[in-house]
């Protein structure tokens, strides 16, 4: 069975949300997701590999993208780390400061945090970035060695691309992943222990 979703001037996470419906409700077959920007086309990508599934992107235009999803084939992409060394805890962050009160003791504040998570295990399974904690992720973030030390330790790394976009530095991520809406709802749901820092 082939399905054809038009995700076309439809706002973040919506294109990724039709998708995902589209794919539970057919056991095997096809999802294409025809979306007409980058950040779109990525998180539906994202989302096909998430749930291992094969997928090709083919770009039909400047500002066209048809997403083919073949429901049961592939496989996504799976990190090894050893149990002993993550745990599932998520870090929500929505700024680069930590508190309130000094702007600037709460840069010491965050950096002086980031730096104790790469000292002590277990790690967090997640860091999620999102409003102002998406600058941290980013060229200039006076945490991005921290960041990049997690992630290569198996920590997943999640900047919101709403954000990114909001703030004009979509171009400055240097580590981590773009996300959407839908994925950091489904990380935050799901995470047995959640910590929030802002």
């Amino acid at each position: 069975m082939n399905r054809e979703i038009d995700a076309r001037g439809k706002a973040c996470p919506e294109p990724v949300i039709i998708t995902k419906k589209e794919l539970d409700k057919i056991d095997s077959g096809s999802v294409i997701t025809i979306v007409d920007n980058e950040i779109a086309k990525e998180n539906v990508s994202k989302l096909a590999n998430s749930l291992g599934h094969q997928y090709t992107v083919d770009k039909r235009d400047e500002d066209e993208y048809h997403i083919h999803i073949i429901k049961g084939q592939g496989s996504g992409v799976i990190r090894e780390v050893s149990k002993d060394d993550i745990e599932d805890i998520t870090i929500a962050c929505t700024s680069d400061t930590m508190g309130k009160g000094s702007e600037e003791l709460g840069e010491i504040l965050i950096k002086s945090l980031f730096y104790t998570m790469t000292e002590l295990t277990p790690y967090p399974s997640t860091v999620i970035l999102y409003n102002g904690g998406v600058h941290l992720a980013c060229e200039g973030s006076e945490v991005l060695d921290d960041l990049k030390h997690l992630e290569e330790n198996g920590v997943e790394i999640i900047s919101c691309g709403t954000c990114l976009d909001y703030f004009e530095i979509a171009d400055k991520l240097r580590v981590g992943e773009v996300s959407n809406m839908y994925t950091i709802y489904e990380k935050l749901k799901e995470s047995t222990k959640l910590v929030n820092i802002g």
